[in-house]
Parts: structure tokens; sequence; C-alpha cells
């Protein structure tokens, strides 16, 4: 019996969560791909077993159900992960985000109305349940993201000077889609 993608999003994601898991994400792709995306914020990160646990349970679970698929993968969400949900943006206040809203932002005054598109640092997340409201200070963010442009910027060694962090707020329901930008060390010093 085929499911719809929300009856099979409900099913993974309760049998993810009672696995002890963070359900972070469930993708239907072409040719009978089945993505879960899972993490174990309390343990630092998910391992190899971690997936492959999951991974057992949800293949009988899709059997018992009458799931349709070729190939099911089960991954970590990565270091630039998704902010799919308020609870992420919460546990992630603090850190640098790349968001990118439905609609570009609008306010008087505002040196950057017009962009759609936002780096900077969360700050918090306001407002009654269903009603979020996002603190997110848009800044100059200065991480390399590769190492040849770790190493660019080793050679140039330019001090650029920053801007001021300006502080925007938008709804949750506004965001299209956001990730955390990674912030990695190609030189492996510890800081």
């Amino acid at each position: 019996m085929p499911k719809s993608t929300s009856e099979i999003i409900d099913i993974v994601e309760s049998t993810v969560e009672g696995l002890g898991y963070e359900f972070v994400e469930f993708e239907r792709l072409p040719r009978g791909l089945m993505r879960v995306t899972i993490d174990r914020p309390a343990d630092g990160g998910v391992t190899v077993d971690d997936c492959e646990i999951v991974s057992d349970q949800i293949t009988h679970l899709f059997m018992v159900e009458g799931v349709d698929y070729e190939r099911l993968e089960v991954a970590s969400p990565g270091v630039e992960r998704p902010l799919k949900r308020v609870r992420d943006w919460r546990r992630f206040a603090g850190e640098f985000a790349h968001v990118e809203l439905y609609e570009p932002m609008h306010a008087e005054g505002f040196p950057e109305a017009g962009r759609r598109k936002l780096d900077g640092r969360i700050l918090g997340v306001e407002g009654e349940e269903g009603a979020e409201v996002i603190r997110f200070s848009f800044e100059e963010v200065d991480v390399a993201r590769t190492p040849s442009q770790a190493a660019r910027a080793r050679a140039q060694k330019v001090k650029k000077t920053k801007a001021e962090p300006i502080v925007v707020m938008f709804a949750f329901n506004d965001v299209d889609r956001a990730n955390l930008i990674a912030q990695l060390d190609f030189k492996g010093k510890q800081k």
C-alpha cells in the first residue's frame, strides 16, 4: 500500500526519536531513494554505528508498513546542519548561520533592505508558539569554507574594517531555508 510523504515522515520521525536520536530531515528523492538525516546532540554527533542502527530499524519499518523504495540512506546533518525547526534555532543560538527568506526584507532606514539572503549570528527566538520571531545579528562572517579560501585569507593578511552588526528580526515562517555556517580549522590547531 503506497504511503504519502507526510505519512512516511510521521512514522520515520517517531521511530528515529524512539531510538533516542533527533530526527532532522526526510527526503524522498528520484529513483526510489529515501534519505533520513539524524543527529545525536547529547553525545557530540552521529557515528557510522548510529546510522546503521537507524537504517536497520527503518528498513524493518518500511517492510512492515509496505513502503515502496529502492535505497535507504541514513546520515548525519554534517557541519553545515540545516535549521528546520524552531528548536534548532533555539539550540544553536550564538552560532553563525546562513538564512534565505521567502521575501526580501523591507524596513525603512535599514541599509540592507531588499536582501533575501543573510549571513550572521543567531541571537535567539522570541514570541509565542506558532508565531516565533528569530533575532539575528546580520554581520560579515569571516569564515573560510574551503582550504583554498583559508590559504588566500592567510596570504592576504589584510585587516578589514568590520561593519557594525545590524540586529534584524524575521518570522520563523518567513525562512525558506537556513543552515549553520561551519567554522573549520584547516590547520588542525586547537583554539
